[in-house]
């Protein structure tokens, strides 16, 4: 998909995601080695945000696999239309059971879910794993027979094997670790909070029409914040909502009284609020 790291960079800049040389450099290496990409880190700092921008450039078909608690083989492989086959045997009445079994465990009467999706598929393909953490460690076992060799196995139908490898993100919040033997079949990105040069740069695409006193101004309390001591530290995502919050108020600079009245959009807790109420020269922002 790219031929070089400046590639990535360009392109994916002109999608609206900028990228540090860092992740440039990692998205290039699992697209020339056909690797996985596992990219860890806190939410709202753009992990999910790379994937698409990634599927946008390439313009890539994106499938999504959004893991949690309780997410099962029939969730994120494929499970059979139960309903449609019933209907099928009650349709069928008079014929023996090897033959209606045949006929129900069909491709008529399949239900593929995300990861046979992306794996069946022949066109460019981004296959999203979200928050991988948040599932079982049986999950992480299906999900290890999957990225070995890009192929899975239906009993009924037989073993299908990608013709297209799919380009694999798998994203974590760290809520707890994963195994070394998934790690390993990845290449490994963690994505933290950028630079205030960054972080700037972003506000300033991400909100057009913002002054670029105010966008630093803004970076620079959320880098404080982000010093603080909070249950909840502000995200990217949430340093541009403040921004575009600021932008609607009409607000050309950050005041104690307008900090004061908008702190609930970057900050998510009332025990945050009050410290960092406290603790702020905002009258300095």
């Amino acid at each position: 998909m790219f031929t070089s790291v400046d590639d990535v960079s360009t392109r994916l800049a002109r999608s609206g995601y900028l990228a540090s040389p860092a992740v440039a450099t990692t998205v290039f290496l699992a697209d020339r080695l056909g690797k996985p990409l596992l990219v860890e880190g806190p939410a709202g700092v753009g992990k999910t945000e790379l994937a698409k921008a990634v599927a946008q450039v390439a313009q890539a078909r994106l499938v999504r696999l959004q893991c949690y608690e309780g997410v099962d083989e029939s969730r994120a492989l494929y499970e059979w239309n139960h309903a449609k086959q019933l209907l099928r045997i009650s349709a069928g009445r008079d014929e023996t059971w090897d033959e209606t079994r045949t006929d129900i465990f069909s491709e008529e009467f399949l239900l593929p879910r995300p990861l046979l999706t992306a794996i069946r598929g022949d066109e460019p393909t981004v296959l999203l794993i979200d928050e991988t953490d948040k599932a079982d460690v049986e999950v992480e076992g299906l999900l290890l027979e999957v990225l070995s060799d890009f192929q899975i196995t239906v009993p009924e139908l037989g073993t299908v094997t990608a013709t297209r490898r799919p380009f694999v993100v798998l994203t974590s919040n760290a809520s707890r670790e994963l195994s070394e033997a998934l790690r390993r079949r990845c290449l490994f990105l963690h994505l933290g909070f950028p630079d205030e040069e960054l972080e700037r740069r972003i506000v300033r695409l991400k909100v057009p029409g913002i002054d670029a006193a105010l966008a630093e101004s803004v970076v620079r309390v959320v880098g404080a914040l982000r010093a603080m001591d909070l249950r909840k530290a502000p995200s990217v995502a949430e340093t541009i909502d403040w921004a575009r919050t600021l932008l609607a108020l009409g607000a050309d600079a950050l005041g104690e009284d307008v900090v004061r009245e908008t702190l609930g959009v970057i900050l998510k807790h009332h025990d945050d609020i009050l410290k960092a109420g406290a603790k702020l020269d905002l009258d300095a922002g």
